[in-house]
């Protein structure tokens, strides 16, 4: 998969070169590159945004150096297909299901924002806008880096053991159940018995149950859209009447 970043600042995307998107890059399973508008700018300070029409404080970005951005990576790719995506703080928050969308793409272009923001007109070039929630960073470049790897780890070969992203928080709609490791007591808090019986059958129904817990305590909007078993349901039942 091809990802493609419209950015002022591409070094801030070396960091994917850490890690398993790093080993994922390196192994060609996917491709990172990043596009300065700054490039597409024709003045000695390479001037890529302006003062408001109206008045106002904090400098715009220029619609033009964003457009010759991404009509030179049209070129580039040979005018093959990409799905294009602003980040702002005006879109819609960022989820577990845009990554599993994005995850069946050939590529995907994000286009950053900084300063005040995007000239009206920008908008007009992408296909949908996406924010990280409601609050507001520097840049876009932190809420693409986070697309990227949430993506990306969706992706075959990625995870090297791709059950990873299937077992985890929002995978199927719920948090994930609670996770333990050595040692067996840290603290006199000690690890849940049935985690230790080698049944398998009852420790997958306990984290289920657990799973479900947790939604339930710490993000219950999540249920309503959850696709639920009979099973699921009576499991909810079963956390009722222990509270």
């Amino acid at each position: 998969m091809r990802f493609e970043v419209v950015t002022l600042f591409p070094e801030l995307f070396d960091v994917l070169d850490l890690g398993l998107v790093g080993k994922a890059k390196r192994a060609g399973m996917i491709e990172v590159t990043t596009i300065t508008p700054r490039k597409f700018t024709h003045d000695k300070h390479r001037t890529v945004d302006d003062a408001p029409y109206g008045g106002g404080s904090g400098m715009v970005l220029m619609p033009g150096p964003f457009a010759a951005a991404l009509d030179h990576l049209d070129v580039k790719r040979g005018g093959a297909p990409t799905h294009r995506v602003l980040l702002t703080p005006q879109g819609a928050a960022f989820s577990q299901s845009h990554a599993h969308r994005f995850s069946k793409l050939d590529t995907l272009t994000l286009v950053c924002g900084r300063y005040e923001g995007f000239d009206e007109r920008i908008r007009s070039l992408v296909d949908e806008e996406l924010s990280l929630g409601d609050f507001v960073l520097l840049g876009g470049e932190t809420a693409a880096l986070a697309v990227i790897e949430a993506t990306a780890r969706l992706l075959p070969g990625v995870l090297g053991n791709q059950e990873s992203a299937t077992d985890e928080s929002h995978a199927d709609g719920l948090l994930e159940y609670p996770q333990y490791t050595r040692p067996e007591v840290f603290r006199g808090r000690t690890v849940p018995d049935i985690l230790r019986s080698g049944n398998h059958a009852a420790i997958a129904r306990w984290r289920r149950k657990e799973s479900l817990r947790r939604t339930l305590e710490r993000r219950p909007e999540l249920l309503e859209a959850a696709e639920l078993s009979e099973e699921d349901r009576a499991l909810l039942d079963e956390i009722a009447s222990e509270t």
